[in-house]
C-alpha cells in the first residue's frame, strides 16, 4: 500500500491517535503539491435562477443549492459583479417592499470548508474565535472553502443561520452546510480568491498544499540555555521531557543556536558540530529518537564566513563595488539565482539533515535575507531582470524540497507573506513570547500556516496564561525552561495545554487588523533589526478567546479571559443562543458556575493563574459532564464518547498513565447517585459539593478508560 493510500485508509476509520491523523492529513497535503491541482478561476459564480430555485456553480460544480420564498409581489433582484483591482466580488440582492424574503438551502464546500464570520460587526465585543470540528455559532455569516479560496456570505442586517450538516454521506468527502438567510432585504456575496486577492496574500494557493495538522508541542533550548547549550544539556532535558511531559503530548525537542561551528555558512559548519557536542548530530538525533521524541534543529540562512565568500564570490549578491554584498545580521548575502549557490550552500545541509532523521527544522534569519539582503540590494536583481521575491522563495523552496513534506519547517522571524505554501509555521513576531499574534493574525492560523508566538517559559508569572492561549488558538506550543522546572508544580501549566488541537479560525478577518493591514510594506523593508510595523505585537491586545468544540456526542464552548474589562459577557456576543440554560465550570480553579442564562458574570481572575477558562455546556435535564481535568479544553483531546441512557451516564476517555483524571458532573435535583465503575482505571475518590460531583480515576497504564455513573430518580 502506498503512503498516500494508507493515509486515505486511516482517515476512513475512527482515528483515535492524533499523530496518525496528522500523518494522514499532511501526506494528503503533500500529494496535492505533487499533483499540481489546477487553480480555481478568479471569476464570478454561474447563477442559475428558475422561479424559486437558485443554484450557484463554481469550478463546474454547485456551491449553493437554494429555494427562495418571497412575497407574491414587490420583490426586486439586483446583481453586481465587480473586478476592480483584480478582486472579484459578486452580489445578488433581493429587496421586498413588504414582507420578508428567505433564501434557504445547502452550501457545498470541499473537505476544508468551514463556517466563519467574514467581517467584524459594528460595536462587537472583541473576541478571538476558533473552532474544532463542525461547530454551529450564531456569529457565523459565511462559509469559507479553503480548498478553493472562496467565501460565500450574507450581508447585515439579514438574519442568517449557517449550520454544518452531517457529512458522512458526502461522496466526494466535502462538507455541507445548512444556509438560511431572511429579511426584508437579503444580500448574498461571493468572493473567489478571497485570501489571495481580497486579503492581499499573493502567494496563497491553498489548492497546492495543506496546513500542518498535527499537534506542534515540544521544547526549545534557546531561552533555557541560549547559545551556551551543550550536548549534556540536551540529553538531560530529553530525559525530563520523557519522564514528565511526553505522555501529555510534547513530542519535539528542538536544539537552537549553539551546536554549530563558527563562522556559520559552509555546510560542514552546520553538519559537523562544535566541541560542546562531541557525539555529533547523527548521534544526537539517534539519542533523541531513542527516547521517543522527535528531533528538531535550528538553522540559519546567514553567511558569516569571510574567507569562503572571498573564495567563491559567484555565490553571493554583488554590491556596487562588485564584491559580495554584506548586510547586518545576514552577513554575506547568498544569491539564490546564481549557478551553484543552492547546490553548494543550501541543499547539502538540508539533504543531510533529512537523511539523518531531523523532522523539525527552524529556518532563522529569513527576515534579514529579505530586508538587509535582497531588498537592500534590489538593483543587483533589477539589472538582471530578476524578481527578487521569486529568488528569495527559491532559496526556501530548495530547503523545502530537501526536507520533504514530512518535516515541519518553521520560518523565523517576523511575518513572511512571501513564503506562503513553502513553510509550515511562521514565528510571526519578535524574539520572546508574543500575545499579539493571537488577535493580529488570528485568521492566518491553520489556514495560511501555523502561527508560532515563540517559546513559553512556564516558570514566568504568565506561564499559565501563555500556555492556555496558545493551545486554545491552535498555535505552535514550544516550551523553553530548564529541565528542573518540569519537576516543580509549575509543570501543571504545560501538562494541561498539550496536545494542541487543530483549530480553524472562527473569523476570516483579523480581530486587530493593525498589523496585517500593513503587510505590503514587507516588499520594501530594508532593515530587520527590530520589529516592523507589520510584525505581530508582543503585548496582548484582546482579552477574550473562544474555542467552540464539536464532537459527535456534544458541542461546547471554552472561553478564556485575561482582562477584567468585561464584567458581564452576553451570550449573544459569543454566538450562543439566548433563553437557553448553560452549565459553567472554571477550569483552573475547578469551581462550578452553576446554571447560567443569557449572560455570564465570570468574577475575578485568579492571580495564581492570570487567566480564567470557563467551559459552557447546554444544560440537560439529567446528570452531565461539566469538564475533565486532563486538558484546558475541558475534554477536547480526551473525551471520546459520552452518552446518557436508562439512568447511566457513560463515557470513554483517553487518560495519561498515573495522572489523576477527574470528571466533574452536574447532579441536578431528582437524581440520586448510586455508584461508579471504570474499566482500565480505578476509582480513587469522589466528592459532592453544591450539586457538582467530582470523580477521580487513576490508571497505571493510561490509554482508553470506560466509565459508568449510575443514578436513579429520587422519590
Amino acid at each position: 500500500m502506498s503512503t498516500q493510500t494508507a493515509a486515505f485508509a486511516s482517515l476512513g476509520q475512527r482515528v483515535t491517535c492524533p499523530a496518525l491523523l496528522a500523518l494522514a492529513l499532511n501526506t494528503l497535503g503533500a500529494a496535492a503539491r505533487a499533483q499540481g491541482v489546477s487553480e480555481p478561476p478568479n471569476a464570478p459564480a454561474q447563477v442559475q435562477l428558475a422561479d424559486t430555485a437558485l443554484t450557484l456553480r463554481y469550478q463546474g460544480r454547485p456551491i449553493l443549492d437554494a429555494r427562495i420564498v418571497r412575497p407574491d409581489s414587490g420583490v426586486t433582484l439586483s446583481q453586481l459583479a465587480d473586478s476592480g483591482g483584480g478582486r472579484v466580488t459578486q452580489v445578488l440582492k433581493w429587496t421586498a417592499r413588504r414582507g420578508r424574503i428567505t433564501v434557504s438551502g445547502t452550501v457545498l464546500a470541499s473537505a476544508e470548508g468551514f463556517a466563519a464570520a467574514v467581517e467584524p460587526r459594528e460595536d462587537a465585543l472583541p473576541v478571538v474565535r476558533h473552532a474544532v470540528g463542525p461547530v454551529a455559532n450564531a456569529l457565523n455569516r459565511a462559509v469559507y472553502d479553503r480548498g478553493a479560496d472562496w467565501v460565500l456570505s450574507v450581508d447585515e442586517p439579514a438574519e442568517i443561520v449557517v449550520a454544518p450538516l452531517d457529512n458522512a454521506g458526502s461522496a466526494d468527502g466535502g462538507r455541507r452546510f445548512r444556509f438560511t438567510a431572511s429579511g426584508s432585504e437579503v444580500t448574498l456575496r461571493f468572493r473567489p480568491h478571497f485570501y489571495q486577492r481580497h486579503r492581499g496574500l499573493a502567494q496563497y494557493r491553498p489548492w497546492t498544499y495543506r496546513p500542518w495538522s498535527g499537534s506542534v508541542a515540544g521544547w526549545s533550548s534557546w531561552y533555557a540555555f541560549f547559545d551556551r547549550v551543550t550536548e549534556a544539556d540536551i540529553l538531560r532535558t530529553a530525559d525530563a521531557l520523557v519522564e514528565v511531559l511526553r505522555p501529555f503530548g510534547y513530542r519535539y525537542l528542538q536544539i537552537d543556536d549553539g551546536y554549530q561551528q563558527l563562522p556559520i555558512g559552509l555546510p560542514d559548519h552546520w553538519l559537523q558540530s562544535n566541541a560542546k557536542f562531541p557525539g555529533g548530530l547523527a548521534h544526537l538525533r539517534e539519542a533523541i529518537s531513542a527516547r521517543g521524541l522527535e528531533p528538531a534543529l535550528w538553522t540559519n540562512v546567514a553567511f558569516q564566513d569571510a574567507d569562503a565568500a572571498a573564495a567563491h564570490p559567484g555565490w553571493f549578491v554583488r554590491g556596487a563595488d562588485g564584491r559580495p554584498a554584506w548586510g547586518r545580521w545576514v552577513g554575506y548575502v547568498m544569491d539564490g539565482s546564481a549557478p551553484g549557490t543552492l547546490d553548494s550552500l543550501v541543499r547539502p545541509v538540508y539533504d543531510a539533515l533529512h537523511a539523518m532523521g531531523w523532522r523539525y527544522v527552524k529556518l532563522d534569519a529569513l527576515r534579514h535575507l529579505r530586508y538587509e539582503g535582497y531588498n537592500s540590494h534590489a538593483e543587483a536583481f533589477a539589472r538582471r531582470g530578476l524578481d527578487r521575491e521569486e529568488v528569495y522563495r527559491g532559496v526556501v523552496r530548495a530547503v523545502r524540497e530537501a526536507l520533504g513534506p514530512d518535516t515541519y519547517l518553521l520560518a523565523c522571524w517576523g511575518i513572511r507573506p512571501e513564503l506562503i505554501g513553502l513553510v509550515d509555521g511562521v514565528r510571526v513576531g519578535d524574539d520572546g513570547f508574543g500575545y499579539g499574534s493571537f488577535a493580529q493574525f488570528n485568521s492566518f492560523n491553520n489556514v495560511v500556516w501555523r502561527n508560532d508566538p515563540d517559546h513559553i517559559e512556564i516558570h514566568q508569572p504568565d506561564g499559565y496564561r501563555a500556555a492556555t492561549l496558545t493551545t486554545l488558538t491552535g498555535s505552535a506550543l514550544m516550551l523553553t525552561d530548564r529541565p528542573e522546572v518540569y519537576h516543580t508544580a509549575r509543570v501543571e501549566a504545560a501538562k494541561r495545554a498539550a496536545p494542541v488541537l487543530f483549530t480553524h479560525p472562527g473569523q476570516v478577518y483579523d480581530v486587530d487588523p493593525s498589523r496585517s493591514s500593513l503587510l505590503a510594506l514587507a516588499s520594501t523593508e530594508v532593515s530587520g533589526s527590530g520589529p516592523r510595523p507589520f510584525d505581530a505585537d508582543q503585548r496582548e491586545v484582546v482579552h477574550l478567546y473562544q474555542l467552540d468544540i464539536a464532537r459527535p456526542f456534544e458541542q461546547w464552548t471554552v472561553l478564556a479571559r485575561t482582562g477584567s474589562e468585561e464584567r458581564v459577557i452576553r451570550f449573544a456576543d459569543l454566538g450562543l443562543p439566548d433563553s437557553t440554560d448553560y452549565v459553567g465550570w472554571e477550569f483552573w480553579t475547578r469551581r462550578s458556575l452553576g446554571v447560567v442564562r443569557d449572560s455570564l458574570v465570570p468574577g475575578a481572575i485568579s492571580a495564581a493563574y492570570g487567566v480564567q477558562v470557563i467551559c459552557l455546556r447546554r444544560r440537560v435535564d439529567h446528570p452531565q459532564v461539566l469538564s475533565t481535568s486532563r486538558h484546558v479544553t475541558c475534554g477536547g483531546p480526551d473525551l471520546i464518547q459520552v452518552a446518557w441512557s436508562e439512568g447511566t451516564l457513560s463515557g470513554v476517555s483517553t487518560v495519561v498513565a498515573n495522572d489523576p483524571y477527574e470528571i466533574a458532573l452536574t447532579e441536578p435535583a431528582g437524581y440520586r447517585f448510586e455508584g461508579v465503575t471504570a474499566t482500565g482505571a480505578r476509582v480513587v475518590a469522589q466528592r459532592l459539593a453544591g450539586g457538582t460531583r467530582v470523580i477521580r480515576l487513576e490508571s497505571p497504564e493510561g490509554g482508553e478508560v470506560r466509565w459508568n455513573m449510575r443514578y436513579r430518580v429520587a422519590p
